[in-house]
């Protein structure tokens, strides 16, 4: 069975995860992690093909955001919580909340452009 390759607790950086984070496919990856739960490639619900899905699966591997387990032929993802948590407390945590928020802001934004709109 092929191992792959996944960083050590210590040697997740920072930049690396924003790295990661910061392309949407991936960020909704991890967004749809934040359950907890074990997702194979497969129930991913993403819009590409075998191979971009891979790639930005590798990125997120490689940074320490996701743990990815062979069984046979699938690949399972989970979130690396445990190991962000310590290494960065609060991030998981401001995602999940920046992704409840964009409701609030667009609301907040609609209120000002039609204020400004009404001047």
């Amino acid at each position: 069975m092929r191992l792959l390759a996944h960083p050590g607790r210590a040697d997740i950086e920072l930049t690396a995860v924003f790295h990661a984070l910061s392309d949407p496919i991936r960020l909704g990856i991890v967004v749809d992690l934040l359950s907890g739960n074990e997702e194979s490639c497969g129930g991913l619900d993403v819009p590409l093909n075998k191979s971009s899905l891979s790639h930005h699966l590798k990125v997120l591997r490689e940074a320490g955001v996701t743990f990815t387990r062979i069984e046979g032929t699938h690949r399972y993802m989970s979130l690396r919580r445990a190991d962000l948590d310590a290494r960065f407390p609060g991030l998981l945590d401001s995602i999940a909340a920046s992704v409840r928020a964009p409701a609030r802001t667009t609301a907040r934004a609609k209120r000002a452009a039609a204020g400004s709109a009404a001047a």
